[in-house]
């Protein structure tokens, strides 16, 4: 069985951390670089970094926060936001990003996985999801930071992007996103069931025990956070410990 990862999420906008709750009421928290270093020393498995504006202007900021994290921190780097083209994907690398996380874009232009996962391989791809619930077990895929619904089935999806060559699945739930009551465990598990790839659970972590729960009660092979981590409520190895003692392995 695949060791649990622990991977905090920075949102990164105009080169500042920032936190919102369901992707509203966003503020600065501090500099990435810094929390990368913090995360680092506490025993991160990875470090999430999305560019949320990922507008042109921000780009080369963004790239540089990217830069400057890869020569002061030694843990893999996934990197998202704004990622549409082969091209991206190898800027993204160059600067020292280990994988890419492709969300809006993916759904918009699925050839871009393919492409992606056959030229720098399957390893270096993610691909990013916004899910809300439509339904009983039926959920819906969102893009554009949770504004636009695609009314594109959840399940369908996954298997896409699994068919299509992604590593990896990081799968957010809009309704649990920034409100710290958990992970979307009905969500997370009918998706570790449809595919076969890794799947990263986001959205909703709000105690310790959740961390626990989402591993016992889903196929997720990693969990993700962020406020959790920016405010200091938890540090990664207290989840690690705390999982341990639950005889869950972790990296």
């Amino acid at each position: 069985m695949l060791a649990k990862r622990i991977i905090p999420c920075l949102d990164v906008r105009n080169g500042k951390v920032v936190k919102g709750v369901n992707f509203e009421g966003i503020k600065d928290v501090g500099d990435p670089v810094e929390y990368a270093e913090e995360y680092n020393r506490q025993g991160a498995d990875e470090l999430v970094f999305y560019d949320i504006t990922a507008s042109f202007e921000g780009r080369g900021v963004f790239l540089d926060v990217v830069r400057e994290t890869a020569k002061k921190v030694f843990v893999p780097l996934t990197v998202g936001g704004g990622i549409k083209t082969v091209d991206d994907i190898r800027e993204a690398l160059r600067a020292g990003a280990d994988k890419v996380s492709v969300n809006s874009q993916a759904v918009q232009n699925p050839q871009l996985i393919k492409d992606g996962a056959d030229i720098f391989g399957s390893q270096c791809i993610c691909v990013g999801i916004d899910a809300k619930k439509i339904a009983d077990k039926k959920w819906t895929v969102y893009i554009n930071g949770g504004r636009v619904d695609m009314n594109l089935d959840l399940i369908d999806w996954v298997k896409q992007i699994e068919q299509l060559g992604a590593g990896e699945i990081c799968l957010n739930s809009i309704d649990a996103d920034g409100t710290k009551a958990g992970f979307d465990i009905e969500m997370l598990d009918a998706v570790c069931k449809a595919v076969n790839i890794p799947v990263i659970a986001s959205g909703g972590a709000g105690k310790i025990d959740d961390f626990s729960e989402v591993f016992e009660k889903t196929g997720a092979t990693a969990a993700l956070a962020a406020s959790l981590f920016h405010f200091k409520e938890l540090t990664v190895g207290e989840v690690k410990e705390y999982c341990r003692g639950k005889g869950i392995i972790v990296r």
